[in-house]
């Protein structure tokens, strides 16, 4: 999501000026790539009094904004840290596995999940970066949530929607999804 997050400002802070200032959560060095992506993008943008930062440590618990947060590693760069989220609200919890090849990790954290998130860029190709269709479908079995969307859809996929598995929902542009 890092490339999208100057365009996302833009579109938020300047097109539709918020009440409170956006507080953006990942890992580590987020707050130095997001104002360096700005200042890239939108030369000299060196304040941003609109946004604060919250670094998300893995396997510790955190709140942002009342929300319960679990940040926990998923394998996808080498040399930085890629979070999975498992996030409780209201009784409810949502998993997500951001960009991430498939981990056993999944399994563990949908346990009781009301909504799995999983990208799916893949159907047969592996990557090594990201989840593919045969390595989930095979694991759908182990997968103990109420329901499973998958995003981050490549073209291979896209082309197969149709033909997936019927215990899975693809998710779709202004797709909304009650929890």
């Amino acid at each position: 999501m890092k490339n999208g997050v100057p365009f996302f400002l833009i579109e938020y802070f300047y097109h539709k000026p918020p009440h409170n200032p956006l507080t953006i959560a990942g890992p580590p060095g987020t707050e130095e790539r997001v104002r360096q992506l700005f200042d890239l993008m939108y030369g000299g943008a060196k304040e941003t009094p609109f946004l604060r930062f919250q670094v998300l440590t893995p396997e510790k618990l955190q709140s942002v904004k009342d929300i319960e947060v679990f940040p926990f590693r998923v394998p996808h760069q080498m040399n930085d840290i890629s979070l999975g989220l498992k996030v409780a609200y209201q009784g409810k919890q949502i998993l997500f596995s951001g960009d991430s090849a498939w981990t056993d990790l999944f399994i563990e954290h949908a346990r009781d999940t009301d909504l799995f998130l999983c990208e799916c860029s893949f159907y047969h190709e592996e990557p090594g970066m990201h989840v593919n269709y045969q390595i989930l479908r095979s694991n759908l079995a182990r997968l103990a949530c109420k329901k499973l969307v998958l995003t981050h859809l490549g073209e291979d996929m896209l082309a197969r929607a149709e033909d997936l598995d019927a215990r899975l929902t693809v998710a779709n542009d202004g797709m909304v999804i009650e929890v």
